[in-house]
């Protein structure tokens, strides 16, 4: 597993397995500590772990956490996903910087989202799980929700979106959400 730097966005980084394929199947390592800890994360700062399942066309975000943020290590672990980061950190000098990942069960790559930066996805495939793993435990009034179709972000969804979360739907637009942002 190697760690790669992603230049759009301040601290991100893709986390790349080694899978070893072969009649049966593959195998791969999705988590290393100390490849972790070799790009100055604590391995051991990650409380939660959850997943969801996606159908094709489904879009979630775009998601932030207030106060102290949220960091997160993303990954696919089956289908593909169109993954999505927004910089909103003030003091970072990616500020307001998109990047734009495609996340598959096939690579097994894992994204590091710093805490400060919005985070979306969209479902590629008919079936799509998203693995998460987060810093701190969720506080749902921490939850800040960005419109994905802003024209600030003008983020390029591959596909039109076949399903959203009210909270999703009714999002404010980016100006709104970050001057309510406590």
């Amino acid at each position: 597993m190697k760690a790669v730097q992603v230049p759009e966005i301040d601290g991100a980084y893709l986390f790349e397995p080694t899978p070893y394929a072969d009649e049966r199947g593959f195998f791969c390592r999705t988590f290393d500590a100390d490849v972790v800890r070799s790009v100055g994360l604590d391995p051991v700062a990650f409380v939660q772990d959850s997943v969801s399942r996606s159908v094709r066309g489904v879009l979630r975000g775009m998601h932030l956490r207030s106060g102290a943020g949220e960091a997160k290590l993303v990954r696919c672990s089956y289908g593909r996903i169109f993954d999505v980061v927004v910089d909103l950190r003030t003091d970072s000098p990616t500020y307001r910087n998109r990047a734009f990942f495609e996340l598959s069960g096939e690579t097994q790559t894992t994204l590091y989202i710093p805490a400060g930066c919005a985070h979306g996805f969209q479902a590629l495939t008919e079936t799509a799980d998203t693995s998460y793993r987060i810093d701190r435990p969720h506080d749902p009034a921490e939850d800040v929700t960005i419109a994905f179709d802003d024209p600030e972000l003008a983020i390029p969804w591959p596909l039109p979106p076949v399903s959203m979360s009210p909270r999703d739907r009714e999002a404010p637009s980016l100006a709104e959400a970050l001057k309510h942002k406590p």
